[in-house]
């Protein structure tokens, strides 16, 4: 956890492997599922912040191939927003899910779905290769190599992976703790392919793919790839400090990281509009999404499982929370951070009042005997 710039809570528990043998260290880093849209997001806003790209510019004018099939008039706020209408995977196979330049290629080539287009559709997996592919065509780079140099280099941590870190990296993957048998569920083979197939399948369409279930287990092939919708793999300090610079007005460790401008323009306004994939609202705007009714202020992400990161700039908290859980109904984990974040908050609050201590080593143990907050 951040505040104000300054590392305050540095803490991790728990085991990296599914026999626990291995304890969870440090460096120790999650596949962080739809956290990974908030890191690509970041990425973008870096280059609009130099200029190379524009908001409200169509994607067409920076990648050409997009325009083909009734795209040429999508913009780059469309697609930061769920609002491209391209959300449907429309029958890939694993095999094209994983080879993230043939992704982009059949999106590119894809009509939109106008049923979608223009109104809050959460594009589950194709959000990242919409986002790759704008970046490759102004940069030359995969989004792998630019959440390094975009990311992780300027804040300085190796906590901020696109798919499996390189062997010798500080961070290391932890499995997934999930069932690794052959998932044998009638209604999934029955039912949910033929759902998926429909326009109008809403999540099903967006998600369902061959072998789903397979990609994450044993050593998770799904971080083979470059999935910059759902692949990352982020330890919760460098979570924690992205959000953290966000937080801060685009500043830590005397680094400029965004500029105040493009930072006063992440917040969107909260509404009561379900998303039409989701089926609740979420407020998605520029890449991250907030919580209708107020009750948690600020945006982030939130990614299968409950990883997350955060950011309250009015306070200054932002916080980076992950793990490797993925045995419970999707929604009890994932709804599970807007009452850690209460906690948080909460004892941010008391932080504040009585005062706090920066960690000036992280990882450092410290005096427990001196009270500092709660």
């Amino acid at each position: 956890m951040y505040l104000h710039g300054e590392p305050v809570v540095d803490v991790w528990t728990g085991y990296a492997d599914r026999r626990g043998t291995e304890y969870w260290t440090a460096d120790t880093g999650a596949m962080v599922f739809s956290a990974t849209k908030g890191m690509a997001a970041t990425v973008v806003h870096r280059l609009v912040d130099r200029g190379l790209l524009d908001y409200d510019t169509p994607v067409a004018e920076y990648w050409p191939e997009f325009g083909a099939n009734g795209k040429a008039g999508i913009t780059v706020r469309d697609v930061l927003r769920h609002r491209a209408g391209l959300s449907h995977l429309n029958g890939v196979s694993k095999a094209d899910l994983l080879d993230h330049r043939r992704m982009e290629e059949r999106l590119a080539a894809a009509p939109v779905n106008r049923l979608q287009y223009g109104k809050p559709a959460y594009h589950a997996l194709t959000y990242g290769w919409l986002l790759s592919g704008l970046v490759r065509a102004i940069t030359g780079c995969g989004m792998r190599e630019l959440v390094r140099t975009e990311l992780a280099e300027p804040l300085n941590t190796d906590g901020l992976h696109l798919g499996r870190p390189p062997a010798g990296a500080p961070t290391k993957a932890a499995q997934i703790l999930a069932p690794q048998g052959a998932l044998d569920i009638p209604v999934v083979g029955a039912v949910v392919p033929r759902l998926a197939a429909s326009q109008a399948s809403a999540m099903f369409g967006a998600m369902y793919f061959p072998g789903m279930f397979s990609v994450v287990q044993g050593d998770i092939p799904f971080l083979d790839s470059e999935i910059p919708a759902a692949n990352a793999v982020a330890t919760a300090r460098g979570l924690a400090k992205m959000y953290g610079a966000i937080a801060n007005g685009g500043r830590i460790d005397d680094v400029r990281f965004l500029s105040p401008e493009i930072v006063a323009g992440l917040a969107g306004r909260r509404n009561l509009r379900p998303d039409r994939n989701l089926g609740v609202p979420m407020a998605f705007h520029l890449g991250y999404h907030g919580v209708p009714f107020g009750i948690m202020p600020g945006f982030g992400h939130v990614g299968l499982g409950g990883s997350y990161g955060w950011a309250e700039p009015e306070t200054g908290l932002a916080i980076g929370y992950v793990h490797n859980r993925l045995l419970t109904p999707m929604l009890i984990d994932q709804a599970a951070f807007v009452g850690l974040n209460a906690l948080i908050r909460r004892d941010a609050a008391a932080a504040r009042r009585r005062g706090y201590r920066p960690v000036g080593d992280l990882g450092a143990p410290f005096d427990m005997r001196k009270r500092v907050a709660g």
